[in-house]
């Protein structure tokens, strides 16, 4: 037996699944879970040394470790030792069940993985600059080879679009439902997938006809922001620091990424763009574009976009930026905003 309050660095006894909310009330008055870095945050650099603190008079005789997590299935803890190797930014928890004489006792905590290096600042300089609907409040913004679509929201007003880039012409309309606020969206094959705000629906279109097709319903993330796809999954921003990876035919949910610089996590992400192999992810009310792993949610750089709105017609109804639509066959990145009554072709360089 080990002595009052010492703490106990244990071998894992067994690797147990323990279901959220199992503990009793009241394990964690007599044990608990200390991590001998005395951090909070960690890096997929590092490994966690994990102890039990036993804090009443209770003797522990051995603990089992496991992990509870939606991103990390089977992780090995070794001698109270678990390695971060290419573990998903967001919070985790890591679970003790703490075997002793009165029976066994369970108890967790929580720690943060967040990304390894700084983000790299990236600025911008103008390299053309074409005419946009000063109406339109823009949501998604989409290539499709040299065809350009985009979505437009608020409330009565939403709608799908195909555009003439150099003229700034809406070559096709098609308005949505006044019960529908448009969000997101992206081309997937011969379908155009259009996300609602608060409506809990997915639009999907026929890319020829605009003919509705089909419709379905979100499960876990919370609503409709962002969209876009990488030819073969698609990915969904709710609002949130998550974004969410979908099945492209049944439209569910298989999993998501949490976006964190080393500092922070990233809420509020918005239009969503993939740009080769990255998410490029606009942040509500910031005039700044995310460069995001879609393996572990880390922010790898950041495009400052400030100034770029002032470049616009100032009028009672402009908006914040939000549109970004790439031409991979190009290499030429296009922005733009809600009610900005231009579409900016830039070049992205890293700050000096």
């Amino acid at each position: 037996m080990k002595p009052l309050r010492q703490i106990l660095s244990l071998l894992c006894a067994s690797f147990l699944m323990i279901q959220c909310g199992s503990s009793p009330k009241g394990d964690s008055a007599y044990f608990e879970i200390v991590f001998k870095e005395d951090q909070k945050t960690f890096t997929q650099n590092d490994s966690i040394n994990l102890a039990v603190l036993a804090k009443l008079n209770l003797e522990a005789d051995s603990v089992a470790w496991t992990i509870q997590s939606q991103k990390m299935t089977g992780t090995a803890i070794n001698n109270g030792v678990l390695p971060l190797f290419d573990w998903p930014m967001g919070t985790h928890k890591v679970l003790a069940t703490v075997y002793t004489f009165e029976g066994q006792k369970n108890i967790a905590r929580e720690f943060t993985i967040v990304a390894t290096q700084k983000p790299v600042i990236y600025t911008y300089s103008i390299l053309e600059r074409l005419p946009h609907d000063i109406k339109a409040y823009t949501q998604g913004l989409e290539f499709d080879g040299a065809d350009l679509y985009e979505s437009t929201g608020q409330y009565g007003q939403s709608s799908l679009r195909k555009l003439d880039l150099k003229q700034g012409k809406v070559l096709r309309n098609e308005p949505l439902d006044k019960a529908f606020f448009a969000e997101g969206l992206t081309i997937f094959g011969h379908k155009i997938i259009q996300l609602t705000w608060r409506e809990n629906t997915g639009l999907v279109y026929d890319k020829e006809s605009f003919e509705l097709i089909d419709q379905f319903q979100y499960d876990k993330s919370m609503q409709g922001w962002g969209l876009c796809n990488d030819g073969n999954f698609l990915y969904k921003s709710d609002g949130t620091q998550k974004i969410w990876r979908l099945d492209p035919e049944s439209y569910r949910e298989l999993d998501y990424i949490e976006v964190y610089t080393d500092k922070l996590k990233i809420d509020q992400i918005n239009e969503l763009e993939w740009v080769d192999g990255k998410i490029y992810a606009n942040i509500y009310q910031k005039d700044a574009i995310a460069i995001v792993d879609p393996q572990s949610g880390a922010v790898e750089g950041v495009i400052n976009l400030k100034g770029l709105q002032k470049e616009v017609t100032q009028h009672n109804a402009l908006d914040v930026l939000n549109g970004i639509a790439y031409d991979g066959t190009l290499g030429q990145l296009y922005i733009t905003g809600k009610n900005w009554d231009q579409i900016f072709k830039i070049k992205v360089q890293t700050k000096e």
